[in-house]
């Protein structure tokens, strides 16, 4: 097994500035409180680089703030460097990865997303980190983006419906997060919860899924270095859409285990029952792992298609961060531990 160093407490330098922190707000106001999401890699160990697509949106959806040059991000320049992230090659493009989504809180098509994210209310957002913790506190998202130094992280994303992006996440570890509310002893899991609010969120007045949306990590997958707490892509704030003002990443899992716009992080000692899991337990199980030996019940998952990209391309186990994260399920029957 790979020993884990948790990332240093954030020095006094690498605090964000009181005037970037008020950008934020103005970013908010001028974007209409859209906000979005990416995912990124590590790369010191070896990586397989691939291309991502290129593709425009579907006619009709609102306008996004265009991206920052990679590195440049605003509010938040200058951005930390991150060693976990994939060779860029090309990114998918920033108007698909905000027009092409999955979160069915705000509609369930892919482009119903995009059109409907005005009604929810990014500004203030606070977050609750609770259960088997020895600091519970709930902490406004703005002073996450000052506690933490964010970074830039390309991501590969494997959707289980068989299709693809390549994202550059603005985020933090997770782990950094989690050793500062310091677990207990008893905490083995960590559960995240999606806000519910059915006038914010309107796709929740239907029966689809049991509302709110739970995702679950075991502990050890939620400490690992590439689990990331996303609060924006391309260099900007994340849209509504994409799971604004921050959700989950974890780039060797299906997208759905992702949570987006994340209203409590709890620490538990049993395993969380999570949305998806429960609505589709042949289908969906807890742990989500990108394996492409394991077809879904309808689709093969051996291949899938990259946003933008005409050809299909082989799908890689644990989305190609095996070399990272295999050694988390040694011994496990990942065909039955799916």
């Amino acid at each position: 097994m790979v020993a884990q160093r948790l990332p240093p407490e954030p020095k006094g330098a690498e605090i964000t500035a009181p005037a970037l922190y008020a950008r934020r707000r103005e970013f908010l106001a001028r974007a209409g409180a859209f906000i979005g999401t990416s995912a990124g890699l590590g790369a010191g160990l070896t990586w397989l680089s691939e291309r991502g697509g290129v593709s425009s949106g579907p006619p009709g959806t609102p306008p996004a703030p265009p991206p920052a040059p990679f590195g440049q991000a605003s509010p938040w320049s200058p951005l930390t460097p991150s060693p976990f992230s994939v060779p860029r090659g090309e990114a998918t493009a920033f108007d698909a990865v905000t027009t092409y989504n999955n979160f069915y809180e705000l509609g369930l098509s892919k482009s119903a997303p995009a059109r409907n994210a005005g009604s929810l209310r990014t500004a203030p957002w606070t977050v609750r980190i609770e259960g088997e913790v020895h600091a519970p506190q709930t902490v406004d998202v703005d002073d996450l983006t000052r506690w933490f130094p964010l970074e830039e992280r390309v991501y590969r994303m494997r959707c289980v419906e068989a299709w693809s992006m390549v994202i550059p996440w603005v985020g933090f570890p997770l782990s950094s997060l989690l050793a500062r509310v310091k677990p207990t002893s008893h905490a083995r899991f960590v559960q995240f919860t999606t806000l519910l609010d059915p006038e914010q969120l309107p796709g929740q007045t239907s029966a689809v899924l049991d509302w709110p949306y739970v995702e679950g990590l075991r502990l050890d997958e939620a400490m690992h270095p590439l689990t990331l707490l996303a609060v924006g892509l391309y260099g900007t704030p994340l849209l509504g859409q994409n799971g604004a003002p921050i959700r989950l990443v974890v780039p060797w899992k299906y997208g759905f285990k992702s949570c987006k716009s994340i209203v409590s992080i709890a620490l538990t000692r049993e395993r969380p029952k999570t949305t998806w899991a429960a609505a589709g337990p042949s289908e969906y199980g807890f742990y989500a792992n990108v394996n492409p030996a394991v077809d879904h019940p309808r689709w093969s998952q051996g291949s899938e298609r990259r946003i933008g990209k005409l050809e299909r391309i082989d799908t890689l186990a644990f989305n190609g961060y095996a070399d990272a994260v295999a050694h988390l399920y040694g011994g496990m029957d990942l065909t039955q531990n799916f």
